[in-house]
């Protein structure tokens, strides 16, 4: 059964994909001296019995690149993905250039539709991991701006890839946006494919400025909304929507089963929300808040 992780690690991301095939999927990074030989431990232990492990990065903002040369150090990273880009920065951290070195020397460049064995290709080997690339669309001007100012120096999260992992037929979907800002993602709107997903983890950690747009929103119309741990004053709480905070949660399990997503939280004083989730009575990980059956039609 597929297990998808959003680690708690304060102000950044940082998530990992156990498949249900022969795949370990780790998006985004953010450890520092506190936390990394902890989260690496996990990784290896999650890890265990995959060949097939790789790295996406959405964007390299410090938020989500902390810590990426000591994961390759610890988990070497012979997959990786990200954008084709030159970005660059004034006074670039460690993490930051040994990103470039990713980059620069073994990157695999993802883009909308990409196609790639394993990521999401089969073959007699090996199970696809089910990750599509819905962003971005290299031709798109909007696009092209934000790479304009990466590579000045100025901005980055509008280089953010936007990635879906869909399980199988009836069973759940995940997306992930990075920190895409709210009127870029009404700019490109109708240059990219959405499709109702199960669970979406809001951009820019849950901040307004990258508050999930209606026009997005309406062709997503997801069950849950993952909103990161940015400060509480600047979130959005996506009013009418089913949620979990991470800065109340801790750690977020989604436990996979059939047409069935069980959800589990690090911080015990979460409590239960069956009011607005199922209880199916899950005791397989530590501190159970509830589970949703997937739906596979539009409920707006």
């Amino acid at each position: 059964m597929p297990l998808i992780k959003s680690l708690s690690v304060g102000y950044g991301d940082m998530f990992y994909i156990r498949h249900n095939t022969d795949n370990f999927t780790i998006i985004d990074c953010h450890m520092d001296e506190s936390n990394r030989a902890e989260i690496v431990s996990e990784l290896k232990q999650a890890s265990a019995g995959k060949a097939m492990r790789r790295f996406i990065s959405t964007h390299p903002d410090e938020d989500h690149i902390k810590g990426l040369k000591y994961l390759d150090q610890e988990m070497p990273i012979y997959n990786f993905y990200c954008v084709k880009n030159q970005a660059i920065k004034d006074d670039p951290s460690e993490s930051f250039d040994h990103y470039c070195t990713l980059r620069d020397e073994k990157a695999y460049f993802a883009y909308k539709g990409c196609k790639r064995k394993w990521l999401n290709e089969s073959d007699d080997e090996r199970g696809g991991a089910g990750i599509s690339i819905l962003w971005p669309d290299t031709a798109n001007e909007h696009y092209k701006v934000a790479l304009e100012e990466a590579a000045l120096g100025v901005a980055f999260n509008n280089i953010s890839l936007v990635a879906r992992y869909y399980i199988a037929e009836n069973a759940a979907s995940f997306l992930w946006i990075g920190d895409l800002e709210t009127q870029f993602m009404e700019d490109v709107v109708d240059d990219i494919e959405l499709r109702k997903t199960t669970v979406v983890f809001a951009p820019h950690h849950g901040r307004n400025s990258g508050k999930i747009p209606d026009s997005w929103l309406v062709k997503l119309d997801p069950q849950i909304i993952v909103i990161g741990e940015a400060p509480s004053r600047h979130l959005n709480y996506y009013t009418g929507y089913k949620r979990i905070t991470q800065n109340r949660a801790g750690h977020i399990t989604f436990d996979a089963e059939g047409n069935k997503v069980h959800m589990y939280v690090s911080n015990a004083k979460y409590g239960t929300r069956f009011d607005d989730f199922d209880n199916e009575y899950q005791d397989k990980y530590e501190n159970y808040i509830g589970s949703i059956t997937v739906e596979t039609e539009y409920t707006l």
